[in-house]
């Protein structure tokens, strides 16, 4: 059996996040600029080299698979390699298959993602408000989000919400969110917005909303209990008692969560980031394509970047300047 990926502060690497592209129909101001230069195509993996990578990631202990973007379900063919990668849930080396998406094209393929073994998605979602997703988008359209969510639901998927906690944009509405969600039957996550990409027009530090002050918005409301439950991502989660529901929050800002930190992000190119909040990379395409017989090249090149896994990030909004912020957009890494 092939020894597991352990990294220098002995936390198993068991959920891996992979990009199979950087383009996206939306242009959320949070995540790239409005005018995008996208790479050539013959720069990204094909879905035969991801199913290769992803396959021998599952080979040495990778459990959960998370497949993002840009938007995933914009990469021409992806359902064959969903399709394809069923064979490893089948086997029961791979525990989970899913996929974080903006939801623009899951009315078309919300019924295949189930016939692939997905039974989870993501889906990201800041606002309510018709105008304002159109703002914070670019060039989202709010109905087809929500169709796509019906037709999650109406598949069989678990949806969970991802909202980044945007001040002066979504604040006010965060109790008509939650109580949406609460009717639907699906759990939601805040996320604090990252010091990552072109700043541009954009004000990071006027966007920081705290998470901190979001419980405690939550708090005046709700009776508000701790979880110890965790899903195997950064997210830590309360119960909202008067409703049941689940709110889960993302804190790489005040809160670091990096110590039980078990996964790393692979680009649609083959790079793979060790950390989101750090510049460290290494390149995986070159052994992937230059031993396409023979995976111990690949397997090496993995274990070699684990090794270099750092402790953690360095983002930092707590002295009022953006410490710790990234040049690469986050649809490079894929959030």
């Amino acid at each position: 059996m092939n020894a597991p990926l352990i990294d220098p502060f002995a936390r198993a690497i068991t959920y891996l996040r992979v990009s199979v592209t950087d383009r996206c129909d939306f242009r959320c101001v949070y995540c790239m600029s409005e005018n995008m230069t996208f790479l050539p195509k013959k720069e990204l993996l094909t879905l035969e080299e991801l199913d290769r990578l992803c396959s021998t990631f599952v080979g040495l202990g990778v459990q959960k698979l998370r497949i993002t973007g840009g938007e995933p379900l914009v990469r021409r063919g992806i359902m064959t390699f969903f399709d394809n990668m069923k064979r490893h849930l089948d086997s029961g080396a791979l525990k989970e298959l899913t996929l974080t998406t903006n939801g623009s094209q899951l009315e078309r393929f919300a019924d295949d993602l189930y016939a692939a073994g997905v039974r989870r998605v993501n889906i990201s979602l800041d606002t309510l408000d018709e105008a304002k997703f159109a703002e914070i988008t670019r060039w989202g359209r709010l109905p087809q989000v929500l169709r796509g969510i019906d037709a999650a639901q109406r598949a069989g998927l678990r949806v969970k919400i991802n909202a980044v906690a945007l001040k002066g944009f979504n604040e006010e509405e965060l109790p008509a969110i939650t109580r949406w969600c609460a009717e639907r039957d699906m759990d939601l996550t805040w996320i604090e917005v990252m010091p990552m990409g072109d700043l541009g027009n954009e004000d990071r530090l006027g966007q920081y909303w705290s998470l901190r002050d979001v419980r405690a918005r939550y708090a005046e409301e709700y009776t508000v209990t701790d979880l110890a439950e965790r899903s195997g991502g950064p997210a830590r989660y309360v119960r909202l008692e008067e409703t049941g529901q689940k709110i889960g929050f993302i804190t790489p800002l005040s809160h670091n969560f990096c110590e039980s930190c078990n996964r790393v992000r692979i680009t649609c190119t083959g790079e793979i980031f060790m950390c989101l909040g750090q510049e460290d990379v290494a390149d995986l395409r070159a052994p992937l394509r230059s031993h396409p017989d023979d995976d111990a090249p690949l397997e090496a090149a993995i274990r070699a970047a684990i090794d270099r896994k750092p402790k953690g990030h360095d983002f930092d909004y707590s002295r009022q300047r953006l410490d710790g912020q990234m040049p690469r957009h986050m649809s490079h890494t894929g959030g």
